[in-house]
């Protein structure tokens, strides 16, 4: 099972829920994994991927503590015992 951990701010886009267990299509990737955890909270979709379903520019995404981008972006490939984390980019002046 692909354990997805969301921050605080994206928590009420899916039902309060912190951690997300998903099971998805093998072979996984990250892509994938997306697909699912849009599937069941549609909000989420617009705070994780752009309007092309590309990655938004400034949310981080770590698969095994690793940040995706230096493994393949959305197509970096996903273990079935994956741990995914989401940290949105915080902006301030």
């Amino acid at each position: 099972m692909i354990t997805v951990l969301l921050p605080q701010v994206l928590r009420a886009k899916a039902d309060g829920q912190a951690k997300l267990e998903i099971d998805a299509p093998d072979p996984a990737t990250l892509a994938r994994v997306l697909d699912v955890v849009c599937e069941r909270y549609p909000a989420l979709e617009r705070r994780l991927r752009d309007e092309n379903r590309g990655l938004r520019r400034y949310v981080n995404f770590y698969v095994d503590g690793e940040e995706c981008r230096y493994l393949g972006g959305a197509d970096t490939p996903v273990a079935a015992d994956a741990e995914i984390q989401v940290i949105p980019s915080v902006a301030g002046g």
